[in-house]
């Protein structure tokens, strides 16, 4: 009897290996987590780093007009670190990028999900993948070669600047705003669209009216995803933009992206110094855009799901 109790308060194979597969996703999660404060914890320290130890006034950072880290101020007695031209740069190439690739991902993915499913989805969803497989070396090369040169035929200048830049990131941005607006036309319930027929509407109103309604909060993910992606990139941007970091005036002047600065400047710099601290500071602030980007995100999907 003894025998047959202690069997059975035995644990079995299955419950073994369930347990070790919790433990070990636990274990995943928590290094996850610790990765993610750590990289946290360690760009806000340098970040942070230029307005503590470097006695570097949060105003003069983000609102001054001229960068020049290896110049000092004689009246401030500080170098010239107004980050304001890269942060209006970065901030026009992405909501320039996303205005322009909306409507193209729109009516892509409404051709590949309402008008045309089989053959749409045949022809188009290989040129998305193709796109996303791209390296953003071969978008700023291509920028270089065919849009810069285009640009300056077309409007004059060195064909560097806000325009060309915004080019290249349309075209970047697209698939990936077009594939999560195809997928969310795809999970309106059909009954949506069989109610709307029944009552009359056209094929029309009931995309429009109906279809695009109902997948608004899914769609404005997309854009949200889209400009997140536009405001990281760096490679592509920086081939195309010009790299002044000046006040744009128009655009077709050559600029300058946070991304673009970061990625010429951190080389160049002593680990420690204001100049290489301000860097950190700008990558403090692209960590905090993602971060707002992802707050949006999951403040749409909540309205999403309270509708």
């Amino acid at each position: 009897m003894d025998n047959i109790t202690q069997k059975l308060m035995q644990k079995s194979e299955s419950t073994k290996k369930d347990s070790l597969g919790k433990m070990i996703s636990l274990a995943a999660l928590i290094l996850i987590v610790i990765v993610v404060v750590s990289i946290f914890a360690f760009v806000m320290s340098r970040g942070l780093s230029t307005f503590i130890t470097g006695g570097v006034h949060v105003k003069d950072f983000l609102f001054g007009s001229t960068w020049n880290p290896s110049v000092v101020n004689p009246q401030t007695k500080q170098p010239y670190i107004g980050a304001l031209p890269m942060i209006i740069g970065s901030f026009l190439v992405t909501f320039l990028a996303a205005i322009i690739a909306t409507p193209f991902a729109i009516g892509t993915s409404l051709f590949m999900t309402e008008i045309a499913q089989k053959r749409g989805a045949k022809i188009m969803q290989p040129v998305i993948e193709l796109l996303v497989g791209i390296p953003s070396v071969v978008y700023g090369f291509i920028g270089l070669t065919v849009v810069v040169p285009t640009i300056r035929h077309i409007f004059g200048g060195s064909g560097f600047g806000i325009l060309s830049g915004t080019i290249v990131l349309f075209v970047m941005i697209l698939p990936t705003i077009t594939s999560m607006t195809v997928d969310t036309l795809k999970s309106v319930p059909r009954h949506y669209r069989e109610s709307a027929l029944a009552i009359g509407a056209t094929r029309w109103q009931m995309i429009y009216k109906v279809v695009l309604r109902a997948a608004t909060p899914g769609i404005l993910t997309a854009i949200v995803f889209g400009m997140a992606r536009a405001f990281g990139e760096a490679l592509a941007v920086q081939m195309v933009i010009g790299n002044a970091a000046l006040m744009p005036h128009n655009l077709i002047s050559p600029a300058s992206t946070l991304t673009s600065v970061l990625t010429m400047g951190i080389g160049n710099t002593v680990m420690g110094s204001l100049q290489n601290d301000v860097l950190w500071t700008l990558a403090m602030i692209l960590l905090l855009m993602s971060l707002v980007f992802n707050l949006i995100v999951r403040a749409i999907g909540r309205k999403g799901e309270m509708k």
